[in-house]
């Protein structure tokens, strides 16, 4: 019994790695209300888990209504030193960030940049996935 308990922690540790390995780094910024019309949904409300994907992700509006996983890892500037929560969020790409405006890999919703940072912090350091 004792291997096979041993043997599924080191199957979880292993996929739990391979979890964090998969994920990427970019940096995150938010946008406030109104959320629609959006680039992919038009009028539809998508709710405010949402965010605009830059070019980074976009890939053409292939990136329409895909799940992305997005956890705070650190500053990045010195206004505030801590913007981290601890949280992930799992938010659905409804919009476009074209550039040059675009200061981040993803543009999170108000609401969804608040469940990870400090919104005072505006800009962050990120990883993020598709889920």
């Amino acid at each position: 019994m004792a291997k096979v308990n041993s043997a599924i922690m080191m199957m979880m540790m292993i996929m739990a790695m391979a979890m964090v390995a998969s994920a990427a780094p970019g940096t995150a910024t938010f946008y406030t209300p109104p959320y629609v019309p959006s680039s992919c949904n038009g009028f539809q409300d998508d709710g405010v888990m949402i965010a605009a994907a830059s070019d980074a992700i976009w890939n053409n509006r292939a990136a329409c209504n895909t799940n992305y996983r997005v956890r705070c890892t650190g500053p990045t500037n010195a206004g505030v030193p801590q913007p981290c929560r601890g949280d992930s969020v799992v938010v659905k790409i409804v919009d476009y960030c074209p550039p040059p405006g675009c200061q981040g890999t993803i543009d999170l919703s108000q609401e969804a940049f608040a469940i990870i940072a400090d919104p005072n912090a505006g800009k962050i350091n990120i990883d993020y996935e598709q889920v």
